[in-house]
Order: C-alpha cells, then structure tokens, then sequence
C-alpha cells in the first residue's frame, strides 16, 4: 500500500481510534529495535503467515534509513533449502533474547507450540509485541499488544490495521495536528513531504 492510499484510509479512520492505536503501536516497535541495532523477528500462526507485513516492514527500512525495522521472517513451515529469508524455521526462537524483539502477528490462538516459544524468548530477555484477534493468552505475553477482534469495527480487520502500523513504524516525524484543510490540502502537503531530501547525517 502506497503512501497516498495509506493517507486515505487514515482520513477514512480519522473518527475512530485505529490510526493513534497503530501510531503508539508503531512507537513502541521503533523504540524498542532502533536502540539495539534491530533483531526484530515476524511470527504468525501455523495458519497465517505474516509475509505481507514483512514485506511492508523491509520497505520501510529502506525508504526511512532505519534498516533496524527490517524484520525476520520466521516460519512454521519453512524449508531449509529454500532462500534464505524464507527459511528461516521456529527454532529460531530458541536463540531470542535480550535485545531481540518479537512480534507476534495471531488472528486466530496459535498451536504448534508457539506461546510456549514466545513465552521462553520473553523470560529470556525479548520484547515481545503482539497484533492479535483478541486472544487473551497472546495478548497477556506481550509487552506491547493491539488487538483487533474479528466483527468489532466493521471494515477494521488485521491486515488493514498491518498497513496502518507498517506505514506509521516508517515515520520520521510525527503527525502534523489535524486542522480543517481540505483532504486535497492534506494531499499535497504528504505528497511534499514524501518527496522532499532527507535530512543531512553528519
């Protein structure tokens, strides 16, 4: 989802909770893999497979020159002679610990003996972060959670609300408050502001 698009929907949401929920969550991702240089590991359950968020991430880290935000896919399935960023298995989450960060993508409560894996990585010293279905066992082991309950806010799902915190983990600078411009204003002032140079590093 492209910078335009995710503006529309954020215009689309402004009246509900969801951008500011994904913001604070996109926060606490930032904070927690800029400072230790990355280590951020992306899980989801045997039956859903977080590639797209992962995808949306690594785009992120490029474009706002935080490639600590690029994350690891780790898979339940994955196959040891495949590439090597998708074969990446759950053992994996054996080796996290301290400065590691997992985030944990579950619509629905995984199996496969996965909270018990998040649940070692987190007495291990990981942050653990968590997009959820409202599961309160996932939702109890992470540090940081946004949940997004099937049916609550119709039109509001997972994957919408991956591209709300995806897009927001890559920003550098925070929202400029919302006055009473009108959306083609609001427009061009994203569209400056996605063109402009970076700023200079010394």
């Amino acid at each position: 989802m492209d910078a335009v698009r995710v503006a529309l929907l954020r215009e689309v949401l402004a009246g509900t909770a969801w951008p500011a929920a994904a913001r604070r969550f996109a926060g606490a991702l930032r904070s927690s893999v800029v400072p230790q240089g990355g280590g951020l590991l992306l899980v989801g359950t045997e039956r859903y497979e977080p590639w797209h968020l992962a995808a949306h991430l690594a785009d992120e880290a490029m474009w706002s020159g935080q490639p600590e935000l690029a994350p690891t896919l780790v898979r339940h399935r994955a196959r040891p002679e495949g590439p090597a960023h998708l074969s990446v298995g759950l053992g994996r989450l054996e080796a996290a610990g301290r400065g590691a960060t997992l985030l944990v993508v579950a619509p629905d409560r995984p199996g496969g003996g996965l909270l018990e894996r998040v649940h070692d990585a987190r007495r291990a010293g990981a942050t653990v972060l968590s997009l959820d279905g409202g599961d309160p066992e996932v939702h109890g082991l992470a540090h940081e959670a946004l949940s997004v309950p099937a049916g609550r806010d119709e039109g509001v799902d997972l994957d919408l609300v991956q591209h709300l915190v995806s897009a927001a983990a890559g920003e550098n600078s925070l929202p400029v408050p919302r006055g009473r411009r009108r959306l083609r204003d609001r427009l061009a002032r994203l569209a400056d502001h996605m063109t402009a140079p970076p700023p200079a590093r010394w």
